[in-house]
Protein backbone atom coordinates (compact mmCIF):
# COMPACT_ATOMS: atom_id res chain seq x y z
CA UNK A 1 0.00 0.00 0.00
CA UNK A 2 1.15 3.20 -0.67
CA UNK A 3 0.48 6.91 1.10
CA UNK A 4 -1.52 7.94 -2.89
CA UNK A 5 -4.90 7.95 -2.98
CA UNK A 6 -6.31 6.44 -5.76
CA UNK A 7 -9.87 7.06 -5.47
CA UNK A 8 -10.98 10.64 -3.90
CA UNK A 9 -14.66 10.55 -3.27
CA UNK A 10 -15.77 14.10 -2.42
CA UNK A 11 -19.06 15.46 -0.62
CA UNK A 12 -20.88 12.90 -3.06
CA UNK A 13 -24.96 12.63 -2.69
CA UNK A 14 -27.25 10.37 -4.85
CA UNK A 15 -31.17 10.92 -4.86
CA UNK A 16 -32.93 8.29 -7.28
CA UNK A 17 -35.89 9.87 -9.19
CA UNK A 18 -37.97 8.76 -7.20
CA UNK A 19 -36.87 10.67 -4.16
CA UNK A 20 -34.78 7.94 -2.28
CA UNK A 21 -31.84 9.02 -0.67
CA UNK A 22 -29.30 6.58 -2.24
CA UNK A 23 -25.76 8.50 -0.84
CA UNK A 24 -25.54 11.16 1.95
CA UNK A 25 -22.55 13.57 1.44
CA UNK A 26 -19.84 10.50 1.26
CA UNK A 27 -16.08 12.02 1.42
CA UNK A 28 -13.69 8.66 1.67
CA UNK A 29 -10.09 8.47 0.20
CA UNK A 30 -9.25 5.02 -1.12
CA UNK A 31 -5.01 4.75 -1.50
CA UNK A 32 -3.39 2.44 -3.74
CA UNK A 33 -3.08 -1.34 -2.76
CA UNK A 34 -5.95 -0.90 -0.08
CA UNK A 35 -8.42 -3.94 0.17
CA UNK A 36 -11.31 -2.11 1.26
CA UNK A 37 -14.60 -4.20 2.91
CA UNK A 38 -17.51 -1.94 2.82
CA UNK A 39 -20.31 -3.05 5.38
CA UNK A 40 -23.89 -2.51 6.27
CA UNK A 41 -27.76 -3.81 5.88
CA UNK A 42 -29.14 -4.32 2.42
CA UNK A 43 -30.37 -0.46 1.42
CA UNK A 44 -27.41 1.23 3.36
CA UNK A 45 -26.34 1.98 0.16
CA UNK A 46 -23.19 -0.25 -0.56
CA UNK A 47 -23.95 -0.87 -4.00
CA UNK A 48 -25.02 2.29 -4.43
CA UNK A 49 -21.52 3.65 -3.97
CA UNK A 50 -19.47 0.88 -5.88
CA UNK A 51 -21.74 1.35 -8.90
CA UNK A 52 -20.63 5.28 -8.24
CA UNK A 53 -17.21 5.05 -8.42
CA UNK A 54 -16.90 3.17 -12.01
CA UNK A 55 -19.92 5.27 -12.89
CA UNK A 56 -22.42 2.66 -13.60
CA UNK A 57 -24.33 4.90 -11.39
CA UNK A 58 -24.13 9.16 -11.97
CA UNK A 59 -24.31 10.79 -8.46
CA UNK A 60 -26.38 13.75 -7.77
CA UNK A 61 -23.65 15.91 -6.46
CA UNK A 62 -20.38 15.56 -5.64
CA UNK A 63 -17.30 14.38 -7.26
CA UNK A 64 -15.19 10.79 -8.14
CA UNK A 65 -11.60 10.94 -8.54
CA UNK A 66 -9.76 8.13 -10.34
CA UNK A 67 -5.85 8.45 -9.85
CA UNK A 68 -6.46 12.22 -9.98
CA UNK A 69 -9.28 12.35 -12.71
CA UNK A 70 -12.35 12.87 -12.36
CA UNK A 71 -14.93 9.71 -13.84
CA UNK A 72 -17.84 11.99 -13.20
CA UNK A 73 -16.95 14.46 -15.64
CA UNK A 74 -15.21 12.19 -18.21
CA UNK A 75 -16.91 11.59 -21.30
CA UNK A 76 -16.65 9.70 -24.77
CA UNK A 77 -12.70 7.61 -24.80
CA UNK A 78 -11.75 9.31 -21.96
CA UNK A 79 -14.36 7.49 -20.14
CA UNK A 80 -14.27 4.68 -21.59
CA UNK A 81 -9.67 4.45 -20.90
CA UNK A 82 -10.88 5.44 -17.43
CA UNK A 83 -13.34 3.02 -16.97
CA UNK A 84 -10.73 -0.54 -17.93
CA UNK A 85 -8.68 0.83 -15.25
CA UNK A 86 -11.86 -0.07 -12.68
CA UNK A 87 -13.17 -3.85 -12.83
CA UNK A 88 -16.07 -4.85 -11.55
CA UNK A 89 -17.50 -8.28 -10.28
CA UNK A 90 -21.16 -8.79 -9.28
CA UNK A 91 -22.64 -11.15 -7.09
CA UNK A 92 -24.49 -13.19 -9.83
CA UNK A 93 -21.20 -13.60 -12.07
CA UNK A 94 -22.96 -11.38 -15.21
CA UNK A 95 -21.53 -14.60 -17.59
CA UNK A 96 -22.99 -15.42 -20.80
CA UNK A 97 -23.94 -19.25 -19.78
CA UNK A 98 -23.99 -20.37 -23.02
CA UNK A 99 -21.23 -19.24 -23.93
CA UNK A 100 -17.36 -20.77 -23.33
CA UNK A 101 -15.51 -19.92 -20.63
CA UNK A 102 -12.79 -18.70 -23.17
CA UNK A 103 -15.57 -16.39 -24.47
CA UNK A 104 -16.36 -15.17 -21.20
CA UNK A 105 -12.95 -13.92 -20.20
CA UNK A 106 -12.12 -12.18 -23.55
CA UNK A 107 -15.21 -10.23 -22.59
CA UNK A 108 -13.41 -8.49 -20.73
CA UNK A 109 -11.18 -7.08 -23.05
CA UNK A 110 -13.41 -5.31 -25.22
CA UNK A 111 -12.66 -1.91 -23.24
CA UNK A 112 -9.24 -2.49 -25.74
CA UNK A 113 -11.38 -2.55 -28.94
CA UNK A 114 -13.89 -1.17 -31.07
CA UNK A 115 -17.49 -2.98 -30.64
CA UNK A 116 -17.23 -4.16 -34.67
CA UNK A 117 -13.87 -6.39 -33.58
CA UNK A 118 -15.28 -7.54 -30.39
CA UNK A 119 -18.64 -8.33 -31.55
CA UNK A 120 -17.10 -10.89 -34.21
CA UNK A 121 -14.37 -12.21 -31.50
CA UNK A 122 -11.33 -10.95 -33.39
CA UNK A 123 -8.99 -10.98 -30.36
CA UNK A 124 -5.38 -10.92 -30.69
CA UNK A 125 -3.43 -14.17 -29.71
CA UNK A 126 -1.43 -11.57 -26.50
CA UNK A 127 -5.22 -11.66 -25.18
CA UNK A 128 -6.07 -15.27 -25.37
CA UNK A 129 -2.75 -15.57 -23.96
CA UNK A 130 -3.48 -13.38 -21.32
CA UNK A 131 -7.11 -15.46 -21.03
CA UNK A 132 -5.27 -18.17 -19.98
CA UNK A 133 -2.88 -16.29 -17.76
CA UNK A 134 -6.20 -14.97 -15.93
CA UNK A 135 -7.28 -18.41 -15.67
CA UNK A 136 -4.42 -19.40 -14.39
CA UNK A 137 -4.58 -17.45 -11.25
CA UNK A 138 -7.87 -18.31 -10.16
CA UNK A 139 -6.72 -21.90 -11.23
CA UNK A 140 -9.24 -22.44 -13.58
CA UNK A 141 -6.88 -22.88 -16.80
CA UNK A 142 -8.31 -26.44 -17.62
CA UNK A 143 -11.78 -25.07 -18.12
CA UNK A 144 -10.95 -22.50 -21.00
CA UNK A 145 -12.89 -24.16 -23.54
CA UNK A 146 -16.18 -25.26 -21.10
CA UNK A 147 -19.12 -23.66 -20.98
CA UNK A 148 -20.08 -21.19 -18.54
CA UNK A 149 -23.08 -22.93 -17.37
CA UNK A 150 -21.21 -26.23 -16.62
CA UNK A 151 -19.45 -24.48 -13.70
CA UNK A 152 -20.41 -24.43 -10.34
CA UNK A 153 -21.48 -21.33 -8.77
CA UNK A 154 -18.11 -20.50 -7.14
CA UNK A 155 -16.12 -21.54 -10.37
CA UNK A 156 -18.44 -19.20 -12.30
CA UNK A 157 -17.32 -16.32 -9.75
CA UNK A 158 -13.31 -16.95 -10.41
CA UNK A 159 -14.20 -16.93 -14.26
CA UNK A 160 -15.59 -13.67 -13.60
CA UNK A 161 -12.78 -12.56 -11.79
CA UNK A 162 -10.58 -13.97 -14.76
CA UNK A 163 -12.74 -11.50 -16.91
CA UNK A 164 -12.22 -8.75 -15.03
CA UNK A 165 -8.44 -9.06 -14.84
CA UNK A 166 -8.72 -8.91 -18.22
CA UNK A 167 -8.97 -5.41 -18.07
CA UNK A 168 -5.44 -5.12 -15.91
CA UNK A 169 -7.20 -2.65 -13.90
CA UNK A 170 -5.83 -0.63 -10.94
CA UNK A 171 -9.04 -1.29 -8.94
CA UNK A 172 -11.36 -4.30 -8.54
CA UNK A 173 -14.88 -3.21 -7.37
CA UNK A 174 -16.37 -6.59 -6.29
CA UNK A 175 -19.97 -6.23 -5.06
CA UNK A 176 -21.04 -8.93 -2.47
CA UNK A 177 -18.98 -11.47 -4.80
CA UNK A 178 -19.74 -14.66 -2.16
CA UNK A 179 -23.46 -13.99 -0.96
CA UNK A 180 -24.57 -17.01 -3.27
CA UNK A 181 -21.68 -19.03 -2.65
CA UNK A 182 -21.21 -21.68 0.64
CA UNK A 183 -18.55 -21.21 3.27
CA UNK A 184 -15.82 -22.97 1.69
CA UNK A 185 -16.01 -21.72 -1.54
CA UNK A 186 -16.31 -17.99 -0.82
CA UNK A 187 -12.99 -18.77 1.48
CA UNK A 188 -11.63 -19.86 -2.48
CA UNK A 189 -13.06 -16.36 -4.03
CA UNK A 190 -11.86 -14.17 -1.40
CA UNK A 191 -8.34 -15.87 -1.60
CA UNK A 192 -8.32 -15.29 -5.05
CA UNK A 193 -9.53 -11.34 -4.37
CA UNK A 194 -6.39 -11.35 -2.02
CA UNK A 195 -4.41 -12.86 -4.05
CA UNK A 196 -4.62 -10.02 -6.72
CA UNK A 197 -4.16 -7.29 -3.93
CA UNK A 198 -1.13 -8.64 -2.38
CA UNK A 199 0.55 -10.17 -5.91
CA UNK A 200 -0.81 -7.07 -8.49
CA UNK A 201 -0.96 -4.15 -6.40
CA UNK A 202 -4.29 -4.50 -7.19
CA UNK A 203 -6.69 -1.85 -4.82
CA UNK A 204 -10.14 -4.05 -4.36
CA UNK A 205 -12.85 -2.65 -2.58
CA UNK A 206 -15.22 -5.21 -1.90
CA UNK A 207 -19.21 -4.87 0.03
CA UNK A 208 -19.43 -7.71 2.22
CA UNK A 209 -22.38 -9.35 4.45
CA UNK A 210 -20.22 -11.81 6.00
CA UNK A 211 -18.24 -9.93 9.32
CA UNK A 212 -15.71 -13.14 9.46
CA UNK A 213 -14.99 -12.66 5.91
CA UNK A 214 -14.58 -8.78 6.09
CA UNK A 215 -12.34 -8.95 9.14
CA UNK A 216 -10.07 -11.56 7.33
CA UNK A 217 -9.77 -10.36 4.28
CA UNK A 218 -10.03 -6.55 4.56
CA UNK A 219 -7.16 -3.95 5.76
CA UNK A 220 -9.75 -1.00 6.36
CA UNK A 221 -13.34 -1.73 7.47
CA UNK A 222 -16.64 1.29 5.87
CA UNK A 223 -19.70 1.12 7.51
CA UNK A 224 -22.41 2.70 5.61
CA UNK A 225 -25.71 2.91 7.26
CA UNK A 226 -29.09 4.60 5.11
CA UNK A 227 -26.17 5.91 2.45
CA UNK A 228 -24.67 8.00 5.32
CA UNK A 229 -20.89 6.71 5.78
CA UNK A 230 -20.81 5.98 9.82
CA UNK A 231 -17.78 3.92 10.30
CA UNK A 232 -13.89 3.86 8.39
CA UNK A 233 -11.04 2.16 10.53
CA UNK A 234 -8.34 -0.09 10.07
CA UNK A 235 -8.99 -3.93 10.49
CA UNK A 236 -6.86 -3.99 13.78
CA UNK A 237 -8.89 -1.55 15.14
CA UNK A 238 -12.19 -2.82 14.42
CA UNK A 239 -14.03 -5.05 17.57
CA UNK A 240 -17.30 -6.94 17.02
CA UNK A 241 -18.87 -4.43 19.10
CA UNK A 242 -18.53 -2.12 15.97
CA UNK A 243 -20.49 -4.79 13.77
CA UNK A 244 -22.93 -4.08 15.92
CA UNK A 245 -22.86 -0.52 15.73
CA UNK A 246 -22.89 -0.35 11.79
CA UNK A 247 -25.31 -2.81 11.46
CA UNK A 248 -27.66 -0.71 14.74
CA UNK A 249 -27.92 -3.50 16.66
CA UNK A 250 -26.59 -1.92 19.85
CA UNK A 251 -27.68 2.03 18.94
CA UNK A 252 -25.72 5.07 16.91
CA UNK A 253 -22.09 5.74 16.22
CA UNK A 254 -21.53 9.17 17.25
CA UNK A 255 -17.63 9.48 15.75
CA UNK A 256 -16.15 8.24 13.27
CA UNK A 257 -13.09 6.66 12.35
CA UNK A 258 -9.90 8.23 11.05
CA UNK A 259 -8.03 7.03 8.09
CA UNK A 260 -10.06 9.40 5.70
Amino acid sequence: MTDTNLIEIKNVNKIYDNGVVGLKDINLNVKKGEFIVIVGLSGAGKSTLLRSINRLHDVSSGDILIDGQSIQKATGKKLRRMRRDVAMIFQNFNLVKRASVRRNVLSGRVGYYGSFKSTLGLFKKSDVDLAVKSLQRVNLAEKFYDRADALSGGQQQRVAIARALMQEPKIMLADEPTASLDPATSTLVMDDLKSLNKDLGITVVANLHNEGLALKYGSRIIGLRAGELVFDKAVEQVSETDFDEIYGRTGQIKIKGGNK
